[in-house]
């Protein structure tokens, strides 16, 4: 891994070495495949991003009850390439929670082929999700105050 460097830096990728998070939820983990790569052996942007629209939902899907479409991505960030054969961990915890949408934080960590078990964060983004009926309009959610997560009356 010492080897490796970042994409935006030139910094070693082993001082990029992070802890997973403990304030989020793992929701998904998945290695992407040759045929996910673009033309310079990278994998798609786009992959990622569907990957992380998968996992988003997965707690929100809790409050919700019911239907739910993406209506949102209020933040997307590549930090590092990902790589064929990398194990991608992806947490998510809900940040807020308005009458008919709620608003996700979803990580991405990256296990590298070679250096199992050392993690280095790959992509962050924030996306909202609407709560919908069976006619696709929006519907009020029902879902208890916690202390991390900010419910609107708007």
């Amino acid at each position: 891994m010492s080897s490796e460097s970042s994409a935006h830096s030139g910094t070693p990728a082993s001082t990029l070495t992070v802890e997973l998070p403990t304030d989020k939820e793992l929701v998904l983990k998945v290695i992407p495949m040759p045929a996910d790569c673009n033309a310079n052996g990278d994998i798609f942007g786009g992959w990622v991003m569907a990957q992380v629209d998968l996992a988003g939902s997965v707690v929100p899907a809790r409050y919700v009850d019911g239907r739910m479409a993406t209506v949102a991505v209020n933040q997307f960030i590549f930090k590092q390439p990902v790589r064929v054969g990398d194990i991608l961990s992806f947490f998510s915890c809900v940040t807020r929670i308005g009458n008919t949408s709620i608003t996700v934080q979803v990580e991405v960590y990256a296990e590298r082929f070679r250096s199992q078990g050392r993690y280095i964060k790959v992509t962050e983004a924030s996306v909202t999700y609407v709560a919908i009926d069976d006619f696709g309009k929006p519907r009020k959610i029902v879902a208890p105050e916690t202390p991390s997560v900010r419910q609107d009356t708007m």
